[in-house]
């Protein structure tokens, strides 16, 4: 029956960190007053913010990887990025108004460990400067094991930082060679040492099903590591094979790839394994135990998703600083310059980088609001004329199939996603999306739900 499910469901589908996708957002370049307005309306109906900054550089590229990054070896690329990623900052701080409640600090890239902690430490005593930080926190950064040391965990703990998340995707020296990830078992047990040493709350893996070469056999082995170690959050992502976005990936041949069921099972065999070890299974392909806060989230419904990610903290104001980086001030979306060439000379110009945009119609926030519901969730409901709107019934109907297979359940306004539909979460959500379905695209340019 799944392996039936499987072969109709498998279609390319967004993973809807965002609702428009970027993919149908409307503005090629965001006029900065109006973007501005935008933010002083969100940080005036609450204070309460987060902030992203991508930082974008690596040493290596890791073959497999997605993100916006730059390969380089020459650290002294750090000052003047942090010097541009705080001017930006300034730029928001003085359109605010108003000091706001840091409520969440992530710091992505890239690689964050690339920069020095005296360069990281600068650039959040910058931020701190000019912000209140709240009795109740999420400030986390992603590490890598190559390159972070005890110095970044001591530093930014004592900057208030809680979280961390260790980019480990996989333990066997034969995945990581062909993916050209450059770290080693003890790397990844030390940084968790110094994490429990200097009070990080949350420990986070990263963990990726699907990879080349990837067997249940390399699944059992990373997850009985997971086990020894037993940080606090799993994030256990579909590998994303998307070559015609990221010719990186064509270092290996799809012939080394496990597909449709193959993959599928590396998935199911990952999460039986983790469920034994006491974790819950929480929204889309994330994992935490009971004492964690987005375990608690989860379990009182206020478990919440962005560009971040999932997170236990619901802001509407989502700022974002660095190259690529988006924001959110759930009216409108707005994208950085990709290139760090060009955010830069934006930033050195006295102007904001902002490149691809979108403004929310009513109808966009109103279907916005049903997929964050089914993403979080589980389920979603419209008994208010607040939450209807034409593109809403027609998604509904679009739904019918899925009804048909057993993977939700439909009731007056109401909407629930059955244990069985949770493998095809996406495609729940894809049958929602008006703007996919007004204008389907010419060629596959989001990877496949498994």
């Amino acid at each position: 029956m799944f392996t039936n499910l499987l072969e109709k469901y498998n279609i390319p589908a967004p993973r809807y960190t965002s609702y428009p996708t970027v993919p149908y957002w409307q503005e090629d370049l965001v006029a900065e007053a109006q973007w501005l307005n935008s933010v002083g309306d969100a940080v005036q109906r609450s204070a309460d913010i987060s902030l992203y900054i991508h930082l974008p550089y690596c040493e290596q590229l890791c073959t497999y990887c997605g993100c916006n990054k730059h390969i380089t070896r020459n650290h002294s690329v750090e000052a003047p990025y942090i010097d541009a990623v705080l001017a930006e900052w300034g730029m928001y701080v003085k359109a605010m108004g108003r000091k706001p409640l840091l409520r969440e600090l992530h710091l992505g890239g890239g690689t964050p460990t690339f920069f020095q902690p005296a360069q990281l430490a600068r650039l959040i005593e910058g931020i701190l400067a000019t912000v209140e930080v709240p009795a109740e926190t999420e400030y986390g950064f992603e590490a890598h094991p190559y390159s972070t040391t005890e110095a970044h965990l001591q530093v930014l703990s004592q900057l208030g930082f809680n979280r961390v998340s260790i980019g480990v995707q996989d333990y066997a020296p034969e995945i990581l060679a062909i993916i050209n990830r450059q770290q080693t078992e003890a790397q990844i047990s030390q940084v968790v040492d110094w994490a429990r040493k200097w009070g990080y709350a949350s420990i986070n893996f990263d963990l990726i099903y699907g990879l080349p070469l990837q067997s249940p056999a390399h699944i059992e082995t990373t997850m009985q590591k997971v086990g020894h170690l037993k940080p606090e959050r799993i994030a256990f992502y579909s590998y994303a094979h998307v070559p015609w976005v990221k010719p990186s990936q064509r270092a290996y041949s799809e012939a080394d790839l496990p597909e449709g069921e193959d993959k599928r099972k590396l998935y199911e065999l990952g999460r039986s394994l983790l469920l034994k070890q006491g974790y819950s299974d929480i929204g889309m392909d994330h994992f935490a135990l009971p004492h964690d806060s987005l375990f608690k989230a989860w379990q009182d419904g206020s478990l919440h998703r962005n560009f971040m990610g999932y997170t236990p903290h619901s802001t509407q104001l989502c700022l974002a600083l660095g190259a690529s980086a988006i924001g959110d001030t759930w009216e409108a979306f707005a994208q950085n310059e990709k290139t760090i060439a060009q955010y830069q000379a934006s930033i050195k110009a006295g102007k904001l980088p902002l490149t691809k945009g979108h403004f929310l119609t009513q109808e966009d926030q109103i279907i916005r609001r049903h997929i964050l519901n089914l993403m979080c969730r589980g389920s979603s409901s419209w008994e208010k004329p607040s939450m209807q709107c034409d593109a809403l019934y027609q998604g509904l109907e679009r739904l019918q199939p899925m009804l048909a297979d057993g993977l939700i359940k439909l009731q007056p306004f109401n909407l629930e996603v059955c244990p069985q539909g949770q493998p095809f979460l996406r495609n729940i959500c894809l049958a929602l999306d008006a703007h996919y379905w007004r204008k389907q695209p010419a060629g596959q340019i989001f990877s496949k739900v498994v």
